[in-house]
């Protein structure tokens, strides 16, 4: 059975990017398969340099699969023209709020907010920062990967949908309604979107947001089948469900 190797929602956090690959290589060689779990953007200062990371490893045919973000689809919409708003965002919020770390993204390409910018000379100073090559890399990202065992998505399904029939809002948004169901889904849901302490195996999901959004830490996971372990620099630590 061959490994997965699994990677939460990074934020801009490049070293710690880093150092996860480096437990993936360490544990899987330079060929593992390797899936991203979205939001490689926001919050952190280097989301520019973990961009780049990433498309230059999708260049020299390393064997990535990269989903979409809830923060990697605001970027992406933020950079049409004209420019589009995340409806599923609270009336008083956009991309650009501090909650949101928006503003991070666009300073890691050399934007600079001492200034005070009018919305349209923003957008267009962005256009001119970010290479074209970044806005294909988010536009082209997944919703979801799947085995026959797993199911990769950036923040969770809704109970009760057949898999092949998850709307995109959920994929990327949603919460409540999938951590508060208890059933068994048809495969194991394998997600990142919601920042906890540490990863967790809930018997019918994983999370794996350990919060690098916040300074915390990203986790690098490999799974065989359903089996689950966490990579450290000690080696691989079992993840046990919890009941």
């Amino acid at each position: 059975m061959n490994p997965i190797y699994v990677i939460g929602d990074i934020h801009g956090e490049f070293g710690m990017l880093e150092h996860a690959l480096e437990l993936v290589q360490a544990d899987g060689g330079s060929e593992a398969l390797t899936v991203f779990l979205g939001d490689y953007v926001d919050r952190g200062p280097d989301s520019r340099k973990v961009l780049d990371l990433l498309i230059r490893g999708q260049k020299l045919g390393q064997n990535w699969v990269f989903l979409k973000g809830n923060h990697d689809r605001m970027f992406e919409w933020f950079l049409q023209t004209p420019s589009r708003s995340d409806p599923h965002l609270f009336i008083d919020l956009s991309w650009l709020h501090e909650r949101l770390g928006g503003r991070n993204t666009l300073m890691s390409y050399g934007l600079n907010f001492s200034k005070r910018y009018r919305l349209n000379d923003l957008h267009a100073a962005t256009l001119s920062a970010v290479p074209n090559s970044h806005h294909k890399f988010l536009a082209n990202c997944k919703l979801s990967y799947e085995t026959n065992d797993l199911f990769f998505c950036h923040a969770g399904i809704r109970p009760n949908v057949e898999l092949q029939d998850q709307n995109e809002e959920d994929l990327l948004w949603i919460r409540e309604e999938f951590h508060n169901y208890s059933g068994q889904y048809t495969k194991l849901i394998v997600h990142g979107h919601t920042p906890i302490e540490k990863a967790t195996h809930y018997a019918n999901r994983v999370n794996l947001d350990s919060g690098s959004g916040y300074g915390k830490s990203l986790t690098a996971a490999v799974f065989e089948g359903t089996t689950c372990h966490i990579l450290t620099a000690k080696g691989r630590v079992p993840m046990l469900a919890i009941r």
